[in-house]
């Protein structure tokens, strides 16, 4: 182990190194949790195509998953930064589909949302509304608001989130749930309109009382569909993150 800059150390793990923060209560909640292996006395076949393992048939373990596979069924070294691995890491199919599938959200998505969009802000039942730019703190734990006033959301205690979508027909919009992050339904996706805003329900720090947060989009409403349809996958990935 090794201290790096920026509150980050290097960590050697059976399935690699690893680049996490020092304190691991700020560790992102993208992130997901390295598995235990399956013990290698209780995995004498693959547990993918059942090839019974000898020496020749050699034993690998998916560093995602943490089952065991021959090196057919887990070849391939995928990027997994959800784990922080420093370098592509050995996967079986399955979940090297899904880190390849995640990687557009590092990639792309994650620097839309930490870039901000602009977005008339209405808290509660209020009748006051103000322009602020939102975008997702450096940490990922939190929303920031920014305007005349500062409004921060830490994403761990949003209940609900609601994208608002153009509708197909002029002056019409349409209302899709795509996901709730703490309770335990997973609502489906509906539509194919652009998003043009976002309606949260979350717990302020302190409170047990929820509280109602509405964004619309301001000006640039391409640069506010793109936040927002990267805020959706945020969602999902969190909401996933709940059972891994």
């Amino acid at each position: 182990m090794s201290a790096v800059p920026d509150g980050k150390k290097l960590v050697r793990s059976p399935s690699g190194l690893r680049m996490v923060p020092e304190e691991g209560a700020f560790s992102s909640p993208f992130c997901l949790r390295e598995p235990q292996w399956v013990p290698d006395r209780e995995c004498p076949r693959c547990m993918q195509c059942d090839t019974k393992f000898d020496f020749i048939r050699r034993k690998h373990h998916c560093r995602r998953c943490g089952r065991c596979f021959c090196d057919k069924c887990c070849s391939r070294k995928v990027a997994l930064p959800r784990m922080c691995f420093v370098d592509p890491v050995r996967q079986c199919a399955e979940c090297s589909l899904a880190s390849q599938k995640e990687s557009e959200f590092y990639d792309k998505q994650l620097k839309v949302l930490l870039g901000g969009g602009t977005f008339v802000v209405t808290v509660g039942m209020s009748e006051k509304s103000e322009t602020m730019t939102s975008r997702l703190s450096n940490n990922h734990r939190y929303l920031f608001l920014d305007g005349d006033g500062h409004l921060e959301v830490e994403l761990s205690r949003i209940s609900s989130m609601q994208i608002l979508t153009d509708g197909s027909s002029p002056g019409e919009t349409d209302l899709h749930t795509y996901t709730s992050l703490l309770d335990n339904h997973f609502l489906s996706e509906g539509g194919t309109s652009r998003p043009s805003g976002m309606l949260l329900l979350y717990r302020p720090s302190g409170s047990q009382d929820g509280q109602q947060l509405r964004m619309e989009a301001a000006d640039d409403r391409k640069l506010a569909s793109l936040w927002l349809a990267a805020m959706h996958k945020a969602a999902k990935l969190l909401y996933e993150a709940r059972d891994q």
